[in-house]
Order: structure tokens, then C-alpha cells, then sequence
């Protein structure tokens, strides 16, 4: 593949947020630790206070990865790695979509190994681990019971309650032979198709199934996978848990960012709780409300006195789950980590936590925007070579893509401007004269003048829109080059599975994602 690179503003495709956050803007860093550059990376690792049980979080992975198989050299070199002191975390995350859901969950995964990779370069005596964290606790199913490939949404059809992670792959055949039906025959297809089996067949729940496929395709550059559901990592929060769920401090001190963050002209994205936990349990994952002087589970009958809370989270601290506020503080707890990986909506919720962070004496992590990415096909390629147009084209509206094009190679002058600027002398005569008849003619002279207008500007779109019917293949190759690369009119990244690039390009795929990235140069990145 060969690379081109854009700033993310030529997209269009991006909040202002997020350009704001790229340029640095000062009026973001009370809401940030540090910005993302290698100094600031100097900066945290010498400063960085790690209070997470190294030892315990290793004996938790490696029971998690009893179930795999020939583990990597890498993966296993980094899993004693962590129990170092001079080795830190880059933290990625997502929810456990089935076939790893959109190409952006790859991006993310990509970039916090390629991180991890030039921050030994740049720090030899330190250690970086790429960590991608599930979000098995996670409960809104039909966030990822689907793909999009090749143009067809395969979706696993299910009823299900609960956290994801639990949930079993027993029914997910019929979804797993459409998937399986597009990646076709051949070599990488046959690989492919085979893992996918044996992913949604050899593992009996989703949390499972996703730490072997996302092994097998990224264990062999040291990725190590966490499932955050589990009651030895949640002892280690259970002293937040507790002040939080009784004194409310999470809500009050995001509330606070929020009006700070709304003054300087950014939305906030996530809305906060006076409780921000669900109860979890096999098949219920529900909101904890305090009413009545107790607290409640939502839609059940499940209610503590504030004696009989504390002693459920001592004794199950599992049963407590965080929202997607109070998450990033219980993975900061848990990690020794020093940067979260996130895309745009993430990396804006980002910003309303670090209060709750300062008021919990927690080391907020250096949060910085994924690589995002676009993969131009060789036929998309040829086609824009054919059409004259530059790969940053495509990112114009399609409509005046195609008015530019016409525009461009018309043999036609389309453009009336000329002939309105003598009507408009003409008109300029015409209120003079009449003015010097009635002056109250010449309201209904500018009147006149203004229809003439109107007329003129829609002759000049029946012009450009006739000759766009000179050039047929030209607009219509316009329209399948747009529908490939923004399918559903969105980034190819944001709707595409992976498969079909896995199909043409094998572990290469992989590869050159890794070998193309520059995550600390904050640009778009085009593979052709």
C-alpha cells in the first residue's frame, strides 16, 4: 500500500472539537493531562504514579488466556513485562462486536501497537504494552450485533439481556454463514472463513470468542487483551465504588466540566448520573438509582439499605459495573497506563473526567485520537485516475464533485456570470430613468431586477445540469467511487468490516496498517 497523508480538516469529516483538541487549543487544557507529543510522553512516565496491583493484573490475564493456545512469543514477553516497574500501558478499547465490527475497532488496535512500538524507540529503557480492553460489561446488544460487508449487513438476530461478554455463541450460526458466504474461496478467503468458525464455535460465550480472534490476528505484536469483568480487578476499586455510590462525587464534578466545557463552545457527550453503576449479574445489567431512602435496581425488585450496599460490594464487587463515565477511572485503577486510544466522540467524553480524576487523586492518561483511515481499492484507484480527479477529491460533496468535473472538461462556457453583469448595467439605466420618472418605481425596478436573477441562476443549473448528461459514465463512475468509500454516506471506516481487505491482502493487511501509521503526526491516512 502506499500511503498519502491529510490533515484532518480537509475531510470535513471531523468535529471542530476534535481540530481543536489536534491544534492544541489552550482553552481545552484544564480538561486534559497533557497533549499527545513525545515531550509530554517524556513527561508522564517520569511523573507517572502507579498504584494498580502489577502482579494481580498478570495472574488475571494469564487465566484469561488458558483458553488459548500457543501463545506468541511477543504476547508472552509483554504479559512479564507488566509485572515491571518500567513498563506502562497503551490502552485501547471497544465493544466486543461480532467479526470485530467496523474497520475503525482494527484502527484502534493498530494504532495503540504502532504507539507502543515508537515510544520504545524514542524510551528504550521503559516498556510499552498495547492493551486492547473489552467492553464485555457493555449491554446494548444491538450496537454490535452486526457487520456491514461488501455492501450487506449480516446481523446475529437475537433477544438477549446482560453484559455482552456473557453472552453465548450458540444461535450466531445462520449470521456466521452469511458473513462467512461473502468472504468467497481462495487462500486468504478459506484462512479467513476458518478462523471465523472456529471463533464463534470453539468459545461458548462472546468475550471469549473475541480474545481468540483478535489474538489470532494481532498476538503475534504483543496485543494483550483484557476482560475487565471480574472480581479480583474490581477489589482494587471497590474503595471508589463506594464514596462514589454514596456521595454522588462523579456527578457533581462532571456536571462542574460540563459548564466549563459548554462556556468554551463544546457539547458534552455523555450525560452523567447521580449513580453511574448498573448491578450486573448473568442476564441483568441494570441502573442503581437511590429512591425511597434505599437503592434500587432498576425494572426489578432489588433494593439495598446503604448498610446492606457496602457489604454487597465488598463481598461482590463484580456485581458492580461502571458506566461509561466511571469506566475510564476504574481501567486507570486497574492499569499501569499511561495513554487511552480513543476515537472522536470518545476522546470528547474524555474531557468532562478529568475533575473526577483530580477529586480521586487517579493519574489521568494521555488521551489521544486513533489513526483514522481510507482504503482506495485498485479499481477505485483507476477510476480516479480515469476521471482526472486527485484522491483528496473525494472527500468533496458528491453533487459539486460532479459539477466541478463537468465544469472542468465542458468544451461549453456554463457560466451566465457575463451576460448578468449586462443585465445588471442595463437595470442600473433602468432604475435611473425611472426613479427620475417616480421615485417609487424603483422598489418595483429592483423587484423586476431580482426575478430577471432568479431566472438566470436556474437556466445556468439546466445548462450544467444538460451537460452532465453529456458525460453519463463519468457521473455515474463518481457515484460507485463515493458509494465504495463513504457506504451509507459515512467514512468507509466507520461502516466496513475488515474481511474483504483480509481477503485481498492476507496478514499483509495487518502489517501495512502497522508499517503506515504515524499516530503521534495526527493526520488522515490514505492507502492506495
Amino acid at each position: 500500500m502506499e500511503p498519502q497523508y491529510i490533515n484532518y480538516k480537509q475531510t470535513d469529516c471531523f468535529s471542530p472539537t476534535i481540530i481543536r483538541y489536534l491544534a492544541e487549543d489552550e482553552s481545552l487544557k484544564p480538561f486534559v493531562n497533557e497533549f499527545a507529543n513525545i515531550t509530554s510522553f517524556e513527561k508522564i512516565i517520569k511523573q507517572k504514579n502507579t498504584t494498580c496491583d502489577r502482579d494481580l493484573l498478570v495472574s488475571v490475564l494469564k487465566n484469561q488466556y488458558q483458553i488459548i493456545d500457543n501463545l506468541s512469543p511477543k504476547l508472552i514477553t509483554n504479559l512479564h513485562c507488566l509485572q515491571s516497574t518500567n513498563t506502562f500501558t497503551i490502552t485501547t478499547g471497544h465493544q466486543i462486536n461480532i467479526f470485530t465490527g467496523p474497520l475503525y475497532v482494527i484502527f484502534k488496535i493498530v494504532t495503540a501497537i504502532k504507539l507502543s512500538q515508537d515510544l520504545k524507540l524514542q524510551f528504550p529503557n521503559y516498556n510499552f504494552v498495547p492493551l486492547y480492553w473489552m467492553a464485555t460489561e457493555d449491554h446494548d446488544f444491538e450496537e454490535i450485533n452486526h457487520a456491514h460487508i461488501g455492501g450487506k449487513k449480516i446481523i446475529w438476530d437475537i433477544k438477549t439481556t446482560g453484559a455482552t461478554g456473557r453472552i453465548s455463541t450458540k444461535t450466531i450460526k445462520k449470521a456466521l454463514d452469511q458473513y462467512t458466504q461473502i468472504l468467497g474461496s481462495g487462500l486468504n478467503a478459506d484462512a479467513l472463513t476458518d478462523l471465523i468458525n472456529t471463533t464463534y464455535t470453539r468459545f461458548d460465550n462472546l468475550a471469549n470468542a473475541t480474545r481468540y480472534l483478535v489474538n489470532q490476528l494481532f498476538g503475534n505484536y504483543g496485543l494483550v487483551i483484557l476482560d475487565a469483568d471480574n472480581a479480583k480487578l474490581k477489589t482494587q476499586f471497590v474503595p471508589i465504588i463506594k464514596q462514589d455510590m454514596l456521595q454522588q462525587n462523579s456527578f457533581k464534578y462532571i456536571n462542574a466540566s460540563d459548564k466549563k466545557l459548554t462556556a468554551i463552545g463544546i457539547k458534552p457527550q455523555v450525560a452523567a448520573r447521580e449513580i453511574n453503576f448498573f448491578y450486573l449479574k448473568n442476564d441483568l445489567r441494570e441502573r442503581i438509582v437511590f429512591e425511597n431512602n434505599s437503592y434500587q435496581v432498576v425494572s426489578t425488585d432489588i433494593k439495598f439499605t446503604q448498610q446492606q450496599l457496602l457489604t454487597e460490594i465488598d463481598n461482590y464487587p463484580d456485581r458492580f459495573s461502571p458506566n461509561a463515565v466511571l469506566r475510564p477511572l476504574y481501567q486507570e485503577v486497574i492499569l499501569p497506563n499511561i495513554a487511552y486510544i480513543g476515537g472522536g466522540a470518545e476522546l470528547t467524553y474524555w474531557l468532562q473526567l478529568k475533575a473526577t480524576f483530580d477529586f480521586y487523586g487517579v493519574d489521568f492518561p494521555i488521551v489521544m485520537l486513533r489513526n483514522s483511515a481510507m482504503i482506495i481499492p485498485q479499481k477505485v484507484q483507476h477510476k480516479l485516475q480515469k476521471l482526472q480527479l486527485k484522491t483528496i477529491d473525494v472527500f468533496t460533496e458528491t453533487l459539486a464533485l460532479k459539477n466541478n468535473f463537468t465544469q472542468a472538461h465542458t468544451t461549453h462556457n456554463l457560466s451566465l456570470a457575463e451576460e448578468w453583469r449586462s443585465l445588471s448595467c442595463i437595470f442600473e439605466s433602468l432604475k435611473l430613468r425611472s426613479h427620475k420618472i417616480d421615485a417609487s418605481l424603483s422598489p418595483s425596478t429592483e423587484a423586476v431586477k431580482t426575478r430577471l436573477h432568479k431566472a438566470i441562476k436556474n437556466l445556468e443549473k439546466k445548462l450544467l445540469k444538460a451537460e452532465k448528461r453529456n458525460f453519463t459514465e463519468a457521473i455515474a463512475d463518481i457515484d460507485k467511487i463515493k458509494n465504495l468509500l463513504f457506504p451509507q454516506m459515512q467514512l468507509q471506516e466507520r461502516s466496513e468490516n475488515f474481511g474483504l481487505f483480509y481477503v485481498q491482502y492476507g496478514n499483509d493487511f495487518i502489517a501495512q496498517l502497522i508499517k503506515n501509521f504515524v499516530p503521534l503526526d495526527f493526520k488522515f491516512t490514505i492507502l492506495q
